[in-house]
């Protein structure tokens, strides 16, 4: 009888034991589980807007995808970058934000300035905003000045030097009593640097001529118009000439016209020449700043960085021999100087 007992006993002793066991791992599963769940919903999702293709803004997108890499961000593995592009079309960049504050992003990047502008009301409801080549962001509304980004906005500005890019010009051409400004009255970053050309002009007694567009398909047109009027045309880095830089550099040599570009990539289309920043600084610096908001330092911490110091020049080789033009000695040999060419 007391062996039965001792055998019931033992038995049931095992059972318990067996039992304890199946939950332990059940819980063990369990919680496993809940971890694995909890990482995948940890990985931020980054929201990635582009205005247009066009030279200057794809090297900031492939620049700050890759110092992304650089950081430690994986698509896919350990975030989800949501890349978008608008193709130019401002009810595009309207559908694109409001997909992403569906999505739950954790911070919006936004090349250029209408990209910046349409996703002002993310930041306004708690997605921090990066924005990229914004010229004058303050101007533009996004900030109230460059040191304060209270407003969970904040970024890097490509502000041209429209200065010094005019002093190049006459520079290489002293004779220049005219010059031309073609841009889209719609872009504020166009409207900003108009004025400082106008007042360059003001100041050292030259005239200049306006011609607006508002599309890459009136551009043609419009550059010719210009070139009968005008010594030489200078832009700022307005998206819409920046998208058809080869078509106007087709109708200014034609016309023996030089153009002078707000951008380096504007050259590298087939511009003459500039004074300015290398772009992929621009998408480089950027990453730098997702990657602290994400690592949690707050937007009102990260003051707008601004680009406007170790300018470089810029001159395309290909439209110099068109234009029959050789370089004076003090800017072809400028320690800056950069020779670039339109098939590079």
């Amino acid at each position: 009888m007391k062996k039965l007992t001792s055998m019931i006993l033992t038995a049931a002793m095992i059972s318990a034991l067996a039992g304890c066991s199946s939950s332990t791992a059940s819980a063990s599963s369990t919680s496993s589980s809940s971890s694995t769940a909890a990482a995948s919903t940890s990985k931020p999702r980054i929201g990635l807007i582009q205005l247009m293709e066009h030279t200057s803004l794809n090297s900031i997108r492939d620049s700050f995808l890759e110092q992304m890499k650089t950081l430690g961000y994986e698509d896919g593995v350990n975030c989800t970058i949501d890349y978008e592009n608008a193709q130019g079309d401002m009810n595009n960049l309207t559908t694109i934000v409001q997909t992403m504050e569906g999505n739950k992003t954790d911070v919006v990047v936004a090349i250029t300035t209408p990209a910046a502008e349409a996703a002002v009301d993310m930041a306004q409801n708690g997605t921090p905003l990066i924005f990229s080549a914004v010229t004058d962001p303050v101007s533009a509304g996004l900030v109230t000045s460059l040191t304060d980004t209270s407003n969970n906005i904040t970024g890097t500005s490509d502000a041209v030097a429209i200065d010094k890019i005019m002093d190049l010009a006459l520079e290489i051409y002293p004779d220049i009593q005219t010059f031309g400004y073609l841009y889209n009255p719609g872009e504020d970053n166009s409207v900003a640097n108009l004025a400082l050309v106008q007042n360059y002009c003001d100041e050292h007694g030259l005239k200049l001529e306006t011609q607006g567009v508002t599309s890459g398909n009136e551009l043609q047109t419009a550059a010719s118009t210009l070139c009968s009027k005008v010594d030489a045309i200078v832009t700022g880095n307005d998206n819409t000439v920046a998208e058809s830089m080869p078509v106007l550099a087709n109708v200014a040599n034609a016309a023996k016209v030089p153009v002078f570009p707000g951008a380096d990539s504007m050259v590298k289309d087939g511009g003459f020449a500039t004074v300015g920043i290398d772009y992929t600084d621009l998408g480089k610096e950027t990453a730098n700043m997702v990657d602290e908001v994400l690592n949690g330092t707050p937007v009102s911490d990260i003051p707008v960085k601004v680009f406007n110091s170790d300018l470089y020049i810029y001159v395309n080789q290909d439209t110099m021999d068109a234009l029959g033009i050789t370089l004076p000695d003090s800017v072809a040999n400028d320690s800056k100087l950069v020779m670039v060419s339109s098939n590079s």
